[in-house]
């Protein structure tokens, strides 16, 4: 697992550097305000969880075991971008208003992946 989260997270971080530049330039005069802001929360929250994606491989390379904490913190991590952020880039893509009430589910991910990695935290050894 370590090298598909370490795989993934790179992956995550490059497309979200490339979707922020595509915003400032591409889509600043095509979308509105609200929907660039909107873009960019989801590049903002791809890239931080990107970062905890990394960050729990690199744990998990230095495991002794599984650590199914860790594990699953790092799915969590990864259905969380999938969920909240792209839910945001359709919103602002698409202006399809109920696609707003998909990112609590994304966002939900994003913190029992928190949680996961508190508890792989407290169950070292």
């Amino acid at each position: 697992m370590t090298r598909v989260f370490l795989a993934i997270a790179a992956v995550l971080g490059a497309l979200s550097v490339a979707g922020g530049s595509f915003a400032a330039h591409a889509l600043k005069s095509q979308l509105t305000e609200r929907s660039l802001a909107i873009f960019e929360t989801g590049v903002r929250y791809q890239m931080y969880h990107a970062l905890a994606l990394l960050m729990v491989a690199l744990l998990l390379s230095r495991a002794e075991a599984g650590q199914p904490w860790l594990i699953a913190s790092g799915v969590m991590f990864i259905a969380g971008v999938a969920i909240f952020s792209g839910s945001l880039y359709a919103l602002s893509l698409s202006g399809i208003k109920w696609m707003g009430a998909i990112a609590p589910i994304g966002g939900l991910a994003f913190l029992t992946g928190w949680a996961l990695l508190a508890l792989s935290a407290l169950s070292y050894k």
